[in-house]
């Protein structure tokens, strides 16, 4: 039996407007949360695949010995008593509206596995580099936000973008899974640095209308309910509503205009950087304020290996080449978009209804190994959240002297989950459906009611 009054399949059968409306109360409240209504209109999933070192961004630890210090020095912040890596002047100044949770947890330790697991909340049945993707596996958030408590207009409730997560096999976690291919993310692989920038996804053949493609639907759609297509395959229903959607998004202006970078200045282009990474916080703004519900921005389609591209795993390479991608790229990059975004919702008046999270799939080692690098490291790292409703200036969690393990208010990673959910106002003790119809948990973890205002 759930902590929660009204039973999980009665919770369902209320459907999604009631699950945000009735259920999620009663959960907060039996979880000491009070009456709080989840205040996150939308959520930005800034994901950082390849695992940032916590040691050399937001929880460094001077005062540990050689060996396990960072290269780099710290910096006060705008929060009283936050200290953060010293390349990190920008992000310095905004950190009175951000929480770190310094001691998020889990023990997967092969990126593919991890990211699976950072993705959707659900921990992988197994630690393997080979993991792959399949209709077993947990969906994505947004997916789950998208089925539970989807835009109510022609906007998509879930955009992902520019780049599908790759570690030799396609990582898990970046779609529907079980839900189905209607709640599929609409998917953008163009990058938003480029000047024609469009989406292709959405771009109607040469010499046919809209008007001649949706003739030619309602065509296909008598010809389905004459052969009962739809009654015997689900996969076909779950194609067939993922056409009428992307057909309502062809047909809206409204979708258009929101993928429209064009019609931001030029100086605001600069403010997020003329990078793709830069522009993709940028483009996930502008989705904020049309009303899509989860979006993810991917940093980088790989895990990392170059000095100006791909991701935060820096393990492999030689000698003094991790700190040089780090000071060069990666740390620059990130003091230039993610201050930004945070005060660019701010001043739209977005930032308490727009949780940010920015987040990879583990922390590094905290001892630097014979290549003058860092490892993978699950077992204690930093996730950083603002706005939505998270507590601002704040840290939550004290990880021991080297940053190694938790010390105090450890956060696992399905626990974190829950809280993003509740942030939303959706129930994580709530109940999804897998392709037997069998009932799961939205979410296995519980509310952390220590990173929530």
């Amino acid at each position: 039996m759930s902590d929660n009054p009204i039973s999980r399949r009665r919770a369902l059968s209320i459907g999604g407007a009631g699950l945000l409306g009735v259920t999620l109360p009663r959960v907060l409240h039996a979880e000491g949360v009070g009456t709080r209504p989840g205040r996150a209109k939308s959520v930005i999933f800034l994901y950082q695949f390849g695992g940032p070192s916590h040691l050399d961004t937001f929880d460094p630890k001077p005062e540990a010995p050689a060996g396990v210090r960072s290269q780099f020095g710290v910096i006060e912040t705008s929060a009283s008593g936050i200290r953060i890596c010293d390349k990190l002047p920008r992000m310095a100044t905004v950190m009175n509206e951000v929480t770190l949770a310094r001691t998020v947890y889990h023990n997967m330790k092969n990126h593919n596995s991890a990211a699976y697991y950072a993705l959707t909340g659900h921990a992988p049945p197994l630690d393997d580099i080979r993991l792959r993707d399949s209709l077993d596996l947990f969906p994505a958030y947004g997916s789950v936000v998208d089925r539970l408590a989807p835009v109510s207009n022609e906007m998509p409730s879930f955009v992902a973008f520019p780049h599908v997560l790759r570690d030799g096999e396609i990582t898990p976690g970046q779609h529907a899974s079980f839900l189905g291919k209607s709640h599929d993310p609409l998917l953008v692989t163009s990058d938003p640095n480029d000047s024609g920038f469009a989406l292709p996804e959405l771009s109607l053949p040469a010499g046919v209308s809209a008007d001649r493609l949706q003739n030619r639907r309602e065509i296909q759609q008598m010809i389905n309910r004459q052969s009962r297509i739809m009654e015997y395959s689900s996969t076909a229903r779950g194609l067939d509503a993922y056409y009428d959607k992307t057909l309502a998004m062809l047909n809206s202006s409204r979708v258009r205009d929101a993928f429209n970078l064009q019609a931001e200045s030029a100086a605001t282009r600069e403010k997020y950087g003329r990078t793709t990474y830069g522009q993709s916080c940028l483009l996930a703004r502008r989705l904020v304020e049309a009303g899509v519900k989860f979006i993810n921005v991917y940093f980088a389609n790989n895990i990392g290996g170059r000095t100006t591209t791909g991701g935060w795993d820096t393990h492999g390479f030689d000698n003094t080449r991790m700190y040089p991608i780090l000071r060069d790229y990666q740390l620059p990059i990130t003091d230039q978009t993610l201050p930004t975004l945070i005060l660019d919702l701010k001043e739209r008046g977005l930032l308490d209804e727009t949780l940010i999270v920015w987040m990879g799939e583990f922390g590094r080692t905290p001892k630097i190994n014979d290549n003058i690098s860092r490892d993978h490291w699950p077992q204690c790292y930093t996730v950083l959240l603002a706005g939505g409703g998270s507590k601002r200036g704040f840290v939550y969690g004290t990880s021991d002297k080297n940053a190694a393990y938790p010390d105090k208010d450890p956060v696992q990673l399905d626990d974190l989950a829950a809280t993003v959910f509740a942030l939303m106002g959706i129930d994580p003790h709530g109940e999804i459906r897998d392709k037997l119809n069998r009932p799961l948990p939205v979410s296995a973890g519980k509310i952390v009611t220590g990173l929530m205002a």
